[in-house]
């Protein structure tokens, strides 16, 4: 199952992740995404997909969870 991957370090809060993905992201007091879900499948994976697709810095990831 894909996991959320996001590189804080790169993300400067655009809000692209939380506006396309509400139900995976919300942000914090500076505007960064806070990780609501962070394996996703089915529908969640769309959205996640879309999140990764919107970020304009790609801080934004899936990664297989191998366990």
């Amino acid at each position: 199952m894909p996991v959320i991957v996001v590189d804080m370090d790169k993300c400067t809060g655009h809000g692209r992740c939380y506006a396309v993905a509400p139900l995976l992201f919300t942000d914090d007091d500076e505007g960064r995404p806070i990780v609501l879900v962070s394996h996703v499948e089915g529908d969640s994976e769309k959205q996640a997909l879309a999140a990764v697709a919107a970020c304009p810095e790609s801080a934004i990831w899936l990664e297989d969870d191998e366990q």
